[in-house]
């Protein structure tokens, strides 16, 4: 079981987050909330990695505020400073377990993929992003700047990381030259979160398997 650790922000302030740790384990896994909040389902992703034998760390973006109602969660997401919390909360996780393991990834669903992307383009520390159905919009970061090894996992019926988005997200991210896999599953959005009516369970579980292939791969 993980547990709940305050850690510092390049800002100078300090953040929140779920740590899962496995014993042994040299590379780690930053894990970003959808909007919901960092509720259970996200730290059972955590849990899951450290399993694996990743080290996980799920940062609080939303400063302990969890919903399960989504006029709520999307009041919560578009509150968010996505570049912000990227540049403080999650570069602080990374610079957290940078300090005690060689490699770093960072991963996320919905808007938490989305920071993932940012994420990739803008933070030194990340060493390797995998998305699941969130793309940042192109003023917040352009595709082309990411530097690390990228794997998105997208669903064929979603009407908010829609598939003609992802088609230009996946154009744009060709010039960036990084090693790069976009999969796409014939489920909706959400299809990883068990809680959800758009769970999948086919499309979670061969998510998941190359989410880990990827993070051995690269990591």
């Amino acid at each position: 079981m993980g547990r709940m650790i305050a850690f510092a922000c390049p800002d100078g302030s300090e953040a929140q987050g779920y740590l899962s740790e496995s014993a042994g384990a040299r590379a780690g896994v930053v894990v970003l909330q959808e909007w919901w909040g960092l509720n259970q389902q996200i730290k059972g992703v955590a849990e899951r990695f450290s399993v694996a034998g990743f080290t996980a760390l799920a940062p609080d973006l939303y400063g302990g505020r969890v919903t399960a109602e989504p006029g709520e969660a999307d009041h919560l997401m578009t509150g968010l400073d996505w570049v912000g919390a990227t540049e403080v909360e999650v570069q602080g996780a990374l610079q957290y377990l940078k300090a005690r393991l060689e490699r770093v990834a960072v991963m996320g669903f919905c808007m938490g993929g989305a920071l993932a992307v940012i994420a990739a383009a803008r933070l030194d520390d990340c060493d390797a992003a995998v998305s699941y159905y969130g793309a940042p919009p192109r003023e917040q970061v352009d595709p082309a700047e990411v530097r690390v090894p990228f794997q998105g996992h997208f669903a064929a019926r979603d009407d908010w990381c829609t598939p003609d988005a992802v088609d230009a997200f996946e154009v744009a991210l060709g010039p960036s030259g990084v090693p790069q896999e976009i999969h796409r599953y014939e489920a909706g959005h959400g299809f990883f979160n068990e809680t959800v009516a758009a769970y999948d369970s086919f499309s979670a579980a061969k998510s998941w398997q190359r989410t880990l292939d990827f993070l051995r791969d690269y990591m």
